[in-house]
């Protein structure tokens, strides 16, 4: 009897979701044959069976999240197996429970007098050891700040009583019959439940500026057939930022770090997420080294990237490891935004759509394709001036780009 284990799906993923079995218990499975699909935050990943045989048993249901080194069904090696049948079996999909009744009145207030429990505080952490983050959640931003910095979880009284309200249950049930209710994918509830931990792990805040793109439409208007010729790619806008912000990062190394525990651990090298769509949303593969880069290495990488993701193709390496992270809404219309943090990362720029206006050039007024920038930034690693100056290193040598080409 062989084991089905949820292999390590990539740094810092922990757990999955299971999002579709494709072999179904009694089916016959070949070695290495995919058996199901397993859905992280970042990534759709397909289980190879560990041999061949048939599935015995499945102890992980669809939906389910399981962690790294889980057993979640086994394979009794050199059995012979049912044939799968040919027709795909169609995912199933829950619907939205009916309400339950109502709870009484009398109901109501007895489960309001029940008294929440106290929290208790483990032990101080001692040599760097990591606080227990159920406990850790539990407390205020400011007491979590001070847990961080003495070690110690503080003993806190009773949580304050949840607001009383209409159950999940209840508020489904009374969705107007017009309307539509789709249950989130695997995939989306754990996008969210990221979204969530990086604005509670972090202190982000965003500063924005603006940067007159006038110098580097005058350049791609004049060298772009020419650099397709020689390099296969189009000259974009992208490799312009990916640069810009390579030569920002190592000015200002506090936008390229990542907290761990009571450690900054400031990277000595450049991997960017770059966002784009997918068709399950969006991802943020990582292009490497940009630094070393040429613009043309940066278009071709982008162009790479992009091509994997809509079909389908990119894998866990790629997605794993980013040090600051690009994102563009402005291929959307955005005129401004402020981008979330890709956490654990401690900056992500948010390029946004270019808009002729009206700007004072000189003592005269003149018409110039401008673009918004945001910058968002963890508070904890990065100060006001810090962020405030990276972004204008970046704006100096987007309206200067000549200036990226000498490294100055």
């Amino acid at each position: 009897m062989a084991d089905v284990v949820v292999p390590q799906l990539g740094e810092s993923i922990t757990e999955a979701v299971v999002a579709k079995w494709l072999k179904q218990v009694g089916d016959a499975v070949a070695a290495d044959e995919p058996i199901a699909e397993l859905e992280t935050d970042k990534i759709t990943v397909q289980l190879p069976a560990p041999t061949a045989g048939a599935l015995t048993a499945q102890s992980a249901a669809v939906g389910a999240t399981v962690k790294v080194g889980q057993v979640i069904g086994s394979i009794e090696a050199g059995a012979a197996g049912k044939e799968a049948p040919k027709a795909e079996a169609k995912p199933a999909v829950k619907e939205a429970p009916k309400a339950p009744e109502a709870p009484k009145p009398a109901e109501q207030k007895s489960a309001a007098k029940e008294p929440t429990p106290k929290a208790e505080a483990p032990a101080k952490a001692g040599n760097g050891a990591a606080l227990d983050r159920d406990a850790l959640m539990k407390l205020t931003p400011s007491q979590r700040a001070t847990a961080r910095e003495v070690g110690t979880i503080p003993k806190v009284g009773p949580a304050p009583a949840a607001p009383s309200g209409p159950s999940e249950e209840a508020r489904l049930a009374a969705v107007d019959p017009r309307d539509e209710i789709v249950p989130m994918s695997p995939l989306r509830k754990r996008v969210a439940e990221r979204l969530v931990q990086a604005q509670q792990e972090s202190a982000s805040l965003t500063t924005f500026n603006e940067v007159d793109m006038t110098a580097i439409m005058d350049l791609r208007a004049k060298y772009k057939d020419t650099f397709e010729k020689a390099h296969g790619a189009k000259l974009g806008f992208m490799s312009f930022f990916v640069k810009a912000c390579a030569a920002a990062c190592k000015l200002f190394p506090g936008l390229n770090a990542e907290v761990v525990g009571g450690n900054i651990v400031y990277k000595k090298h450049y991997d960017f997420g770059i966002a784009v769509s997918a068709p399950k949303g969006l991802v943020v593969p990582v292009l490497r080294d940009v630094d070393s880069l040429s613009f043309a290495g940066v278009e071709k990488g982008i162009v790479e990237l992009a091509d994997k993701a809509r079909t389908g193709k990119l894998g866990l390496p790629d997605l794993a490891g980013g040090t600051f992270s690009i994102t563009n809404g402005g291929i959307y219309g955005s005129m401004m935004s402020t981008p979330l943090l890709n956490f654990p990362q401690t900056g992500i720029l948010g390029m946004h759509n270019i808009v002729k206006r009206a700007m004072v050039i000189g003592d005269e007024i003149k018409i110039r394709p401008m673009m918004y920038l945001a910058l968002t930034y963890d508070h904890r690693v990065v100060d006001g001036r810090e962020a405030v100056s990276f972004l204008v290193a970046v704006k100096d040598r987007l309206e200067a780009p000549e200036r990226m080409l000498v490294e100055v």
